[in-house]
């Protein structure tokens, strides 16, 4: 069985973090493991507070992994301070892990700062560059690269730069931008590719990015190329989308188990 390991902070209400990875592994028929970075307190409404990890419980939970089970794809999702990601970073060159995939995820879908400034700074200098893909929205891409992202040109040239400048593929999303919501991906190599995709009219979109990144380490995982990996995913996150699951108040889940239905 293909094995995948999970970096990221928990959800309580198990729409966005590890528990939406770990869903999305068992969708995806892949055993899935985790490293816990934090523990929030939040719900559909929001984030109501966060308790961070010490560097040795996750420098101890990636080594206990690593040592006993090695995942062949990781991905990393959110880490809110400098330390815990160079605990990441440290550990996964020192077991030469494979097919890494970050989503830089720096804000919550209800505008809660899940990164610091030092923390930035260090995703910037440690993890990017030892990534297979990155993942960011336009908002974390036009920070990573200090520059607006307006339109698709920008994406574009915006992919480019990043894969450049980290020597990485970069998938960079668009939903962002009103109208559709394409996404483009600048390969290691240098192609550029489009996924083209229509807006689907439902609210409850929370754990979107967690799930998308989560998808493409399981392909990964299974074997298949970046392009193929990334296009697997997204028809993923949309099935789990158009299945209409609607809970909470707020921004709610997407049905992860929508393809055990069937």
């Amino acid at each position: 069985m293909h094995t995948v390991l999970t970096i990221a902070g928990s959800d309580s209400i198990g729409g966005a973090g590890i528990q939406a990875d770990l869903k999305t592994m068992c969708a995806h028929h892949v055993y899935g493991m985790s490293a816990v970075t934090a523990l929030t307190a939040q719900n559909t409404l929001g984030v109501k507070s966060i308790m961070n990890v010490t560097p040795e419980f996750l420098s101890d939970e990636i080594d206990s992994v690593f040592s006993d089970i090695r995942p062949d794809a990781v991905k990393i999702g959110m880490t809110m301070l400098p330390e815990l990601i160079r605990v990441i970073a440290d550990r996964l060159s020192f077991y030469g892990a494979k097919n890494i995939v970050t989503d830089p995820v720096m804000i919550s879908s209800t505008g809660k700062k899940l990164m610091s400034d030092e923390a930035f700074f260090a995703l910037i200098e440690k993890l990017l560059p030892l990534s297979d893909l990155i993942t960011p929205n336009i908002p974390e891409a036009a920070a990573i690269l200090s520059e607006n992202i307006e339109n698709r040109d920008d994406m574009e040239r915006a992919a480019k730069t990043m894969a450049d400048k980290f020597c990485t593929s970069v998938l960079l999303k668009g939903g962002h931008l009103s109208g559709d919501c394409d996404d483009v991906l600048c390969t290691d190599a240098g192609e550029i590719f489009w996924y083209e995709n229509k807006r689907i009219d439902n609210p409850n979109t929370h754990g979107t990015g967690c799930t998308l990144s989560s998808a493409i380490a399981c392909n990964l995982a299974m074997g298949y190329g970046i392009i193929e990996s990334v296009k697997h995913a997204k028809a993923y996150v949309t099935g789990a989308i158009e299945a209409g699951l609607d809970l909470g108040h707020g921004s709610g889940p997407m049905d992860h188990a929508f393809v055990f239905k069937k």
